[in-house]
């Protein structure tokens, strides 16, 4: 019984010091900068600046199969899977956008500019720069799916309606969280206003 009690201990702490040291990584690194505008009861008008992004599209609507490709591919990127077998600095949160075929994009830290990128070594990853967008968010917690995030884009859309907020029909998932990181995981939809 002794043992079992160690055990449990031992993955116990193991658990409680991977969960601490994702929550405090994922503090640490740059995100994509923004401004709030104006908030509303159950979500909030900002302003993106423009930025760069690698990206990569799959032939897919489905969050689930798109996110796990997509995400390999560009982690392979930034990993060194390019010209100069650089490594390049994750940032967050992972973009998604939300159409017949999803496009996963890595914000590319500020202190690279787009001619000072390493080629990627597959044809699949393209650098997009994206403009400076108006847009409307909603935050979730927990783990992503499919059907959470149509849930929470009709719930976006609705209060924008409700509201006489003028949007386009871009919208995007927004991922905070490494796989591994259990607790206090944040998601966010985000649909470009007009």
């Amino acid at each position: 019984m002794k043992i079992i009690l160690v055990s449990v201990s031992v993955i116990l702490l193991g658990f409680l010091a991977v969960q601490a040291y994702a929550m405090s990584t994922s503090r640490n690194i740059e995100s994509y900068p923004y401004t709030v505008i104006q908030e509303y009861g159950d979500f909030e008008i900002r302003q993106y600046e423009a930025s760069l992004f690698t990206s990569v599209t799959m032939p897919t609507d489905k969050y689930e199969e798109a996110s796990g490709k997509g995400f390999s591919a560009l982690a392979g990127y930034i990993f060194g899977g390019n010209e100069r077998n650089e490594k390049i600095a994750m940032t967050s949160p992972v973009a998604m956008s939300l159409e017949d075929s999803m496009t996963m994009m890595f914000l590319v830290p500020k202190a690279y500019k787009k001619e000072d990128l390493p080629k990627p070594n597959t044809e699949s990853i393209t650098i997009t720069e994206m403009p400076a967008k108006k847009v409307a968010a909603i935050t979730f917690g927990g783990w992503a799916d499919s059907e959470k995030i149509d849930r929470y884009q009709a719930e976006l859309r609705k209060a924008l309606d409700r509201e006489g907020i003028a949007y386009t029909n871009k919208s995007y998932f927004l991922g905070y969280n490494p796989p591994f990181e259990m607790v206090g995981r944040k998601n966010e939809v985000i649909i470009e206003l007009k």
